[in-house]
């Protein structure tokens, strides 16, 4: 059994790369995140990959963006700059949904967002449009290292995309940073092909998984020996002109996403072409197996201590990846795929041995799961479906469930001689668990760290449409059966829904009609979020359009700040009845008096 403790984290100082006898680094991966090497870290899960392989990989994390002193720091990279913005994109990561600075960050040392004081101008660990900062960095450090686009910002960011604190459209993150290309999706078989490639002196095009940058000139000569492949997107100038072709651009990308089309997709930004290649294949089990048990220090670089996230996030199993949920307002189906890989068993209960092993470990794995941690083991009878859109507006029929594969494994897991708890923290979709009962009543048993966590996001059905979710129904179905199961167990179970508020087409009969049916539905309202426009989503389109998804009929869309907050002062005044209800001398009382009657 591997002991984790005994692992070096990748060298982030020219000093531990010298320590390991390299006179050369390789590869030198730049994030807007501090460096935590654990696998839940898209940073950490390439550089260990590339590792594996032979590369001498550096972490340039969280680098100084007033100069380039940083990008100098381990000398010229013999193939590349890989550059991303971290776990979030970092508008995201910066901001709230209504552009207020966030003043904790869960991906810096000590949760502090600042250099030294917030009152510097620049003076933010990170950098808003994080990889355009540091593609132009790196640029300025040496001409002629390629620079690879790669991680969530720029995936979601590759073609023409809303920044919601610009509140305005820009266009391709590679066309800006004038990258050598962009990787979207989870990359791992491009970055390992890039590497391979350019180790051997070859082209970077047309790799799958990847977006390359054209001139027109260029682009002319490319066209013709690729005209049957080719599916045109709306271009620049195009959705300037009508802005409701950004809603068929973000259609497309999202129809091809789905889809695995062997497609190209092409688009014309404002001086150049930017063309995607066919998405990668997804990984085998066993390959996510290989990739998920490399030697990860599963925690901070000591030069970031106490990072939140790494806290959260350390004694944690990641089993399955993808989603084929397609919310309208996520952006998972775009990143990692609609098709769903689970981890094997063997695999899973290996890594758990080697989590009970550690030092610190108190007991607790916090979290067996992933987008979705009740996918695990889900699969598609015929595999070969164009739509992978199985949960909306029901559970498809060619959807198969495997409630014994995850039962299994959390009995398994549990029984380990170190594992007193384990939790399952990550969102659970209702419909599933509906329809396995056996494994719903297990959860509640034993594996619910004080909440179980359910996502209806809202109630009403015109809303709830518009966000291509289940309806409500499924809401009070899963409530009847989750307090049928724990009166069976005798125990006492809590629901905390997560809702979003001002979503384009929701009003303010909406959001206290949601309130209204909480209420009735004796569930506490005890988090919500408003809408966020991020890069990448259908909802986003709807938001800038003002246009149904589905039909391209106009909707009414809360934009500016007062309408937003009328629905938010909606739900913070139920949140603030609860607290006070929940405080006040009768409610106390009467909890008292349960608990004598239980003793």
């Amino acid at each position: 059994m591997k002991t984790v403790d005994t692992f070096l984290p990748l060298p982030v100082t020219i000093d531990e790369c010298r320590a390991r006898g390299w006179q050369e680094i390789d590869i030198i991966l730049v994030t807007g995140d501090a460096y935590v090497d654990h696998p839940s870290f898209g940073i950490a899960l390439i550089g260990r990959l590339l590792e594996s392989k032979g590369y001498r990989v550096a972490i340039l994390a969280q680098p100084r963006y007033d100069c380039n002193d940083d990008f100098t720091r381990f000398g010229k990279p013999r193939l590349f700059f890989g550059v991303s913005g971290g776990n979030l994109d970092s508008i995201v990561a910066n901001y709230t949904g209504n552009g207020k600075v966030r003043e904790k960050d869960a991906y810096s040392p000590g949760g502090n967002p600042w250099r030294g004081s917030k009152r510097e101008k620049q003076a933010r660990r990170r950098p808003d449009r994080a990889s355009l900062f540091y593609a132009n960095l790196a640029r300025s450090a040496y001409k002629n290292v390629p620079i690879i686009l790669g991680g969530v910002e720029a995936s979601l960011r590759r073609f023409i995309h809303y920044d919601y604190k610009q509140e305005k459209l820009r266009g391709s993150l590679l066309s800006d940073a004038k990258a050598d290309l962009l990787v979207y999706g989870m990359g791992e078989r491009s970055i390992l092909q890039i590497a391979e490639r350019l180790d051997k002196g070859h082209s970077l095009t047309g790799i799958a998984g990847t977006c390359e940058r054209l001139s027109e000139k260029d682009f002319q000569n490319w066209q013709k020996e690729h005209e049957e492949k080719i599916t045109l997107l709306p271009s620049w100038q195009d959705i300037h002109h009508r802005k409701a072709l950004f809603l068929q651009a973000e259609k497309e990308v999202d129809s091809q996403a789905r889809s695995f089309a062997d497609r190209i997709l092409i688009q014309k930004q404002q001086s150049a072409w930017i063309i995607q290649h066919p998405q990668s294949s997804i990984l085998s089990s066993k390959e996510m197996d290989s990739l998920y048990e490399l030697d990860f220090t599963r925690c901070e670089h000591p030069a970031f201590p106490d990072v939140p996230a790494a806290r959260m996030i350390q004694h944690s199993l990641t089993t399955v990846r993808g989603c084929c949920g397609n919310c309208s307002f996520c952006a998972i189906t775009r990143h990692q795929g609609p098709a769903i890989t689970s981890r094997s068993q063997e695999s899973l209960l290996r890594e758990a041995e080697t989590v009970s092993s550690m030092k610190n470990f108190n007991g607790t794995i916090s979290d067996l799961g992933g987008p979705t941690a009740n996918l695990y083991g889900v699969s598609c009878r015929i595999g070969s479906c164009k739509r992978y859109d199985c949960l909306y507006p029901k559970v498809c029929k060619n959807l198969q469930i495997d409630e014994e594969s995850l039962l299994s494994l959390l009995r398994k897991i549990s029984s380990l001689p170190r594992v007193r708890h384990l939790f399952i923290s990550s969102g659970l979709r209702m419909e599933l668990l509906i329809q396995t009962p056996k494994l719903f009543k297990e959860i509640i048993r034993s594996h619910t760290p004080g909440a179980l966590k359910i996502a209806p996001e809202h109630t009403e059905q015109e809303v709830l449409e518009l966000m291509h979710k289940e309806s409500h129904e499924q809401l009070k179905k899963l409530l009847t059966l989750g307090r049928k199961l724990a009166q069976e167990l005798k125990k006492k179970i809590h629901f905390s829904p997560y809702i979003i508020s001002a979503h384009p087409g929701c009003r303010e009969h909406h959001t206290a009609a949601l309130v209204q049916r909480l209420q009735q539905l004796d569930l506490e309202l005890t988090q919500f979020q408003d809408f966020t426009p991020t890069p990448g989503t259908l909802a986003t389109a709807m938001y800038v359009t003002g246009l149904h998804r589905d039909t391209g009929e106009p909707i009414y869309v809360p934009r500016n700040h007062s309408e937003r907050m009328k629905q938010r002062r909606i739900l913070e005044k139920e949140l603030h009845r609860k607290k006070n209800f929940s405080n006040s001398p009768t409610h106390q009382w009467k909890k008292k008096s349960r608990k004598k009657t239980r003793s």
